[in-house]
């Protein structure tokens, strides 16, 4: 995807992890149907060896990209299907020590020679499957609020009504993400917004592209289409933001709220964050 620049979590994880001493660094995520879980739970194991217990791992189960992409990651067309996820996801899952079956491929081979702790597995989801699959494995659940395409309720409805106590996880516990952006006014957010918002539009009309500037936003002629679709994302001053942010925790009784900011330049992007920081 032209607008998003990591291609590779586990290489930019190991960076991040590498940077910083404290914060929790994790993957949003790894779709799994695209790589053989041997190899996700050997990249993991050697992350979370190195910095134990700061370690996320969110696996999903779409494509996340375009068939042709994704038959080249999978070298052959014939396994573009996602009909064995459930059984890759336990083999994941018991090569990093959560071991569900009395039979998969721990029984013959090992992430990592030495294992002191396991990286956390959350499952992602924007769909109904991922979410009682999580229940039923009893993970935690982070669900893609931020993909703008609804069903975020009914999902997590899914995944309570379905959650089984694990030994990793004894009560639900669920993350919703969501696209924020605040700025010193509403006009600023609406302003800095505009990229974002063009780039969803491309998106969902089949013509993905860049992150334009804001002064390139502000002219593009697609930009009231833009504004006009219907949409869940957060945006307006530190007040504003405030307000819908503690409503979706109260509607969706998250557990975690995962914000994203997606505007053009990474000034602004850390603007946004220092705001909520410091009102939320």
């Amino acid at each position: 995807m032209p607008g998003i620049a990591s291609t590779t979590p586990p290489v930019l994880i190991a960076h991040l992890a590498a940077a910083t001493s404290t914060i929790k660094v994790g993957s949003g995520g790894v779709m799994l149907p695209n790589h053989p879980a041997l190899v996700v739970a050997e990249q993991f194991a050697m992350l979370e060896a190195l910095h134990p217990g700061r370690i996320d791992l969110g696996i999903g189960r779409a494509p996340g990209t375009d068939p042709g992409t994704a038959a080249a990651l999978r070298r052959s067309p014939a396994a573009l299907g996602a009909e064995d996820f459930p059984r890759h996801l336990i083999d994941l899952m018991g090569l990093l020590g959560d071991r569900r079956t009395s039979e998969g491929l721990w029984n013959r081979f090992a992430a990592t020679p030495a294992a002191a702790t396991s990286p956390n597995i959350v499952l992602l989801g924007s769909s109904g499957f991922s979410a009682q699959l999580a229940g039923q494995l009893g993970l935690p659940f982070a669900f893609a609020h931020h993909f703008d395409t609804g069903g975020t309720l009914q999902a997590l409805g899914l995944y309570h009504n379905h959650f089984t106590p694990s030994a990793i996880l004894e009560e639900p516990y669920a993350i919703v993400t969501a696209n924020v952006l605040t700025a010193a006014t509403d006009e600023d957010a609406a302003w800095f917004a505009a990229p974002g918002q063009l780039m969803i539009f491309a998106l969902r009309n089949g013509r993905p592209t860049q992150l334009l500037t804001p002064e390139a936003a502000a002219v593009h002629p697609d930009l009231p289409m833009a504004r006009q679709m219907p949409t869940n994302r957060i945006m307006g001053s530190p007040r504003t933001v405030v307000a819908s942010l503690e409503a979706l925790a109260r509607e969706t009784a998250a557990n975690e709220i995962m914000v994203s900011s997606f505007t053009h330049g990474i000034d602004e992007r850390v603007h946004s964050l220092e705001l909520l920081a410091q009102v939320w």
